[in-house]
């Protein structure tokens, strides 16, 4: 797959919840994972494939999602961008029991029709 084809499969499955199916079909074995932000049990950079899904583990645990969706991709060169819309509810923590709503901009890195490198930007 180029990289439009690779993002228009994220944006679906995302769209469908099926998100652990996209790290399946998607991301390369060694992939970095960089968010805005981090912490000790959470950190900023992560990688491979198994860091990924344990974050995906994390989100699942920490977030009630009531409402999510997918637009995009705005694909450019190796990267595509998606913009995620979240309505969550944070299951733990000091903001366990509040409703927000979450919009980032990830944007994506793919070399030989897998997903090596996300990058999530959004106001922490």
């Amino acid at each position: 797959m180029d990289v439009k084809q690779v993002g228009e499969r994220l944006v679906e499955l995302c769209n469908q919840g099926k998100y652990d199916q996209a790290v399946d079909e998607l991301y390369d074995v060694n992939i970095v994972t960089v968010e805005a932000s981090g912490n000790e049990e959470m950190p900023a950079e992560m990688h491979g494939i198994d860091a990924v899904r344990g974050k995906g583990q994390w989100w699942t645990d920490t977030f009630e999602v009531h409402e999510s969706s997918a637009q995009g991709p705005y694909p450019h060169h190796d990267k595509f961008a998606v913009r995620h819309q979240f309505d969550i509810t944070a299951r733990t923590g000091p903001t366990a029991g509040q409703r927000v709503k979450m919009d980032e901009v990830a944007v994506y890195t793919v070399k030989d029709g897998k997903i090596i490198r996300e990058e999530f930007y959004y106001t922490t």
